[in-house]
């Protein structure tokens, strides 16, 4: 699936390229034509003024009128050459000249950036012509910005259809996420309720208290992964839960496991209570993986520290370790599935921990900060 979209995404970059270049070079040819054609229109435009002004035929003058008749789309402005306006123009707002005089000197100083003025000579001893300035077309316009519009919506094009493809995709993966969870659990369930009925009866024969007290500690912890498996594949309950019970109930678990050369420290800022909307048994899962992280970082030894913080509308936990910290090149990586630096482990427990904070609780988690040697800090934002 993944495959076939990165080729759905490179097949129309390549379409779009080429339907981009080609529309960019064909208007470019179809602009320098109509440029050519306005130029020579242009051209006629004046040499017909002079042949007015020089000739009293009347014949002359009906097909002198007739040509800047014709002209109805080219705006053009006669100076001398001294680029001085005459006052003659066409296809110019009169309203604007009459009420700024100035109107006809910045019109003729921004064609002067579109076109090479046509030069139209007046009298040959001594040599004097008068310059025709002129700007572009409705249709010059139009040709020279479609690229642009065509450029425009093929992008919006490209943009959706690789938006559908990434949906269809997350889509997939969110259902073979479901479909393993919910088959995990269902696997585990079978020889969890066999192993607790072998504990009960195992409490029931003298002797074996002990033995029967720690396996069902360990039954209960299989009973508990298999729960949190079988929340992740559905959408899971929210309720409203004391966050600092739960740190500390996870801290007290994680403690135990740990060497003495660990200490944890949980600040609340004398906040006895804090509140949010969460599932309790997956929660604890993203707290133990954070903690479990930490405690293979600092390798043994070393801090653990977590700050709660509680806002107006969110509360904040940050969970900090002083082990080995984060490679620059790696803090981008550390939550997608299947990336890990130990040598055991599947790369999934950051993974998890993403989708049950941004998706099941639409909060956030990220590395807050990381300094090889120094320590890393995980920052979880749910809201209250």
């Amino acid at each position: 699936m993944l495959q076939q979209a990165l080729n759905w995404k490179t097949g129309l970059a390549l379409i779009a390229i080429l339907i981009v270049t080609a529309t960019i070079f064909y208007s470019r040819h179809v602009s320098q034509k109509i440029a050519k054609e306005e130029r020579a229109r242009v051209s006629a435009f004046g040499e017909s003024l002079k042949i007015k002004a020089q000739s009293n035929d009347p014949n002359v003058l009906v097909f002198t009128n007739q040509l800047a008749i014709n002209n109805d789309d080219i705006p053009i402005i006669e100076t001398d050459e001294y680029d001085n306006p005459t006052g003659l123009y066409v296809n110019l707002d009169s309203a604007k000249i009459a009420k700024d005089s100035g109107y006809l000197r910045k019109m003729a100083k921004k064609f002067m950036g579109l076109n090479k003025p046509v030069l139209v000579e007046i009298t040959a001893d001594p040599v004097t012509y008068n310059k025709y300035y002129y700007g572009s077309t409705t249709l010059q316009n139009e040709v020279r910005y479609y690229p642009i519009i065509q450029l425009i919506v093929v992008g919006l094009f490209i943009i959706v259809t690789i938006l559908a493809l990434r949906g269809s995709y997350k889509s997939v993966q969110n259902q073979v996420w479901a479909g393993m969870a919910k088959e995990t659990a269902h696997q585990l369930g079978t020889p969890v309720s066999s192993l607790e009925g072998w504990v009960e009866m195992m409490k029931e024969k003298p002797g074996n208290e002990l033995i029967a007290q720690e396996l069902e500690k360990d039954v209960n912890r299989l009973r508990l992964v298999s729960d949190r498996f079988g929340k992740i594949g559905s959408i899971p309950q929210l309720e409203s839960t004391d966050i600092i019970a739960q740190v500390n109930n996870m801290v007290d678990y994680i403690r135990k496991r740990s060497t003495d050369k660990v200490s944890f420290a949980v600040e609340t800022h004398g906040v006895p209570v804090m509140k949010a909307m969460i599932s309790p048994p997956l929660f604890d899962w993203v707290i133990e993986n954070l903690l479990k992280n930490a405690l293979d970082a600092m390798e043994g030894k070393g801090k653990i520290a977590i700050d709660l913080l509680e806002e107006k509308d969110v509360i904040t936990i940050d969970v900090s370790d002083t082990g080995k910290g984060i490679s620059k090149q790696n803090i981008a990586k550390v939550f997608k599935p299947g990336f890990t630096t130990k040598k055991r482990g599947w790369g999934l427990g950051l993974s998890l921990s993403r989708r049950i904070i941004s998706q099941y609780h639409k909060g956030e988690i990220f590395i807050r900060h990381s300094e090889p040697g120094e320590g890393t800090t995980f920052r979880i934002i749910l809201k209250k």
